[in-house]
């Protein structure tokens, strides 16, 4: 059996992904033909289930979704109404959520297992891009409120294991930047707010890149345990405002001593990058 890979996503801006904005044409491309490959889809190694530990739902200990289907949380305001009758209708996985609670307890988490929550936005938009056909069962995961690292690398100590079972690994978050007063800014302020910004944006993503590249487990957790040293990390997630950076630690602490793949999108004029582990690397 085929050891699942582990990625970690940029989801984009709420539905806007799946409505054809244009400044998200790159992540679309991306979600459309460069996860399937490494997630193996359509081929011998696809995996035989996906948890997706999502920005978009924070608790204070690990909650996992339960139930053998789930409706969708459209957790979005003031888009088009389209955008409020989106379908995705993958399986759910008692079995398998029951499966992953035990991998948290094991690590000596306390997990709870939820199978009313609806999947949220960092599940259903990135998949209806990435698989389409809604084949594959997704056991959702919470972030943890508290935000502090450690606690996301024990859990994804505990997915680590499951990989081993061809269960793959996805964070779907927006590790590179998510800071909503700053986008707004960029949205109004044309390319001399761009350029200036992007400077830092790039000090940032070259910072976080090292640290997410070290081939070591324990360098590479060493570096991420103290990420908010690494230069303009307020900037990019300000204080308190990390939900969309969580994601990365839990695949970060889910990978041993396994090289990094990576690749860049460009998204309002920066750079997004895209981390991955147990596969090839994709054009």
């Amino acid at each position: 059996m085929p050891r699942a890979p582990v990625i970690c996503v940029s989801h984009g801006g709420g539905p806007l992904p799946v409505l054809g904005d244009p400044n998200h044409k790159d992540i679309v491309e991306s979600l459309t033909k460069r996860v399937p490959k490494v997630l193996g889809l359509g081929t011998p190694r696809a995996p035989r289930a996906i948890v997706v530990v999502t920005a978009h739902w924070q608790e204070d200990h690990p909650s996992v979704s339960s139930g053998a289907k789930h409706r969708l949380y459209y957790d979005y305001y003031n888009f088009p109404k389209a955008s409020y009758s989106l379908k995705y209708d993958a399986p759910g996985s008692p079995e398998i959520a029951a499966e992953v609670g035990r991998a948290f307890e094991a690590e000596g988490l306390q997990p709870e297992l939820n199978p009313e929550r609806g999947w949220d936005h960092g599940v259903f938009i990135p998949f209806l891009l990435i698989n389409p056909a809604a084949d594959i069962p997704i056991i959702q995961v919470s972030i943890l409120a508290a935000q502090d690292p450690p606690s996301h690398f024990r859990m994804g100590a505990a997915l680590s294991h499951l990989r081993a079972s061809n269960i793959a690994i996805v964070g779907s978050g927006f590790a590179s930047f998510h800071n909503l007063g700053i986008l707004r800014y960029l949205r109004a302020g044309g390319t001399a707010a761009h350029g200036a910004f992007k400077t830092r944006s790039d000090e940032w993503n070259a910072a976080l890149s090292d640290a997410v590249g070290s081939t070591t487990r324990t360098e590479r957790l060493r570096k991420l345990e103290r990420w908010r040293e690494l230069p303009n990390s307020f900037e990019m997630h300000p204080p308190g405002g990390a939900d969309h950076f969580m994601p990365l630690l839990v695949c970060a602490g889910a990978v041993g001593d396994e090289e990094v793949r990576s690749y860049r999108d460009e998204w309002m004029g920066i750079d997004i990058w895209t981390y991955f582990w147990g596969a090839d690397p994709v054009e």
